[in-house]
């Protein structure tokens, strides 16, 4: 089964509704008004849309968001059951302080085909070489390096990673800096940081370490669309994480999944650009209408572009 293409254009307004609300609150130091204001112009504009819809990764637990929260209901009620899952602001700090790179993104697939992450971290991978045994999440930094150099025709120092600059990161790194490949690092947003694999002119081979596990699903949900290899391990550190992993049915705590078993049949995935990045620009207002850019991909219609709008406020 496939998604309608009817889908495509409304779950980009609902992304670009979400971003324009965020804009709003660009550069004022408020990062929670600037996600609540994107949360409530999503949740609203997912209401309007003839489904019965399911938020399978969200802003947290019942307790711990007003909105959108894993396992809210959305929709008219009539109409294909879709599971969906948000980061209505990615990069919060990014639209707090006016940096580049904050998006609103939302992924849709059929019932059960998303997986339903916990909100925990995930140690994941991705590139756009997609061949067996070439880049995994098993080996070590070295081995996927020169498996990547040798795929590519191309020399070590000549690859770029992409990876979160955090202190956990620290060993990775330094590997990386031994083995002369040029770092690309990002202080937040691993959802672009994935996604910048997907097209040369990002000049990122390989992206890895470890970040948010629902945006691993995000992720995946588009790098999907361009046939590029995903890999991810749930990590599951507190008791409290664990019971929760088992409550939604994971059993093997270790496991690598591959990208067929986290996304599994058709998906839409749209990334708006609140703030302009690498991925996308953010919001232009001009009058009484603004101008968006969004990264929207279908996989079985096989679109995957950049879509610019220009609409009224």
């Amino acid at each position: 089964m496939s998604l309608d293409k009817k889908f495509e254009s409304l779950f980009l307004n609902v992304s670009t509704r979400a971003a324009l609300a965020s804009y709003k609150f660009v550069g004022k130091k408020d990062k929670i008004s600037a996600d609540k204001a994107a949360v409530d112009a999503m949740r609203s504009e997912l209401d309007n849309i003839d489904m019965i819809g399911k938020i399978v990764i969200g802003e947290g637990e019942l307790d711990e968001a007003p909105m959108l929260y894993i396992g809210e209901q959305l929709g008219s009620m009539k109409g294909p059951s879709l599971d969906i899952a948000v980061d209505p602001l990615e990069g919060t700090n990014f639209a707090a302080n006016n940096l580049p790179g904050a998006l609103s993104v939302i992924a849709v697939s059929e019932k059960n085909n998303l997986f339903n992450a916990p909100e925990t971290y995930m140690e994941k991978i991705s590139t756009n070489i997609n061949e067996n045994g070439v880049v995994d999440l098993d080996y070590d930094i070295k081995k996927n390096i020169y498996n990547i150099s040798e795929y590519k025709n191309k020399k070590p120092e000549d690859l770029t990673a992409c990876i979160l600059d955090r202190p956990r990161h620290k060993d990775i790194i330094n590997e990386l800096i031994k083995l002369k490949v040029n770092l690309k690092l990002i202080t937040d947003g691993d959802v672009s940081g994935a996604l910048l694999v997907t097209n040369e002119k990002y000049k990122v081979d390989i992206f890895l370490g470890i970040g948010g596990g629902p945006e691993g699903v995000l992720a995946a949900s588009a790098l999907d669309a361009f046939n590029c290899k995903f890999q991810g391990r749930f990590l599951f550190t507190t008791e409290s994480d664990k019971i929760r992993a088992k409550e939604m049915g994971i059993n093997d705590l270790n496991k690598k999944y591959e990208l067929n078993e986290i996304v599994s049949g058709d998906t839409i995935f749209c990334a708006t650009g609140i703030t302009s990045g690498d991925l996308v620009k953010g919001i232009e207002i001009q009058e009484d209408k603004f101008f968006s850019e969004t990264l929207i991909t279908h996989k079985s219609t096989g679109l995957k572009k950049i879509t610019k709008l220009i609409q009224n406020i």
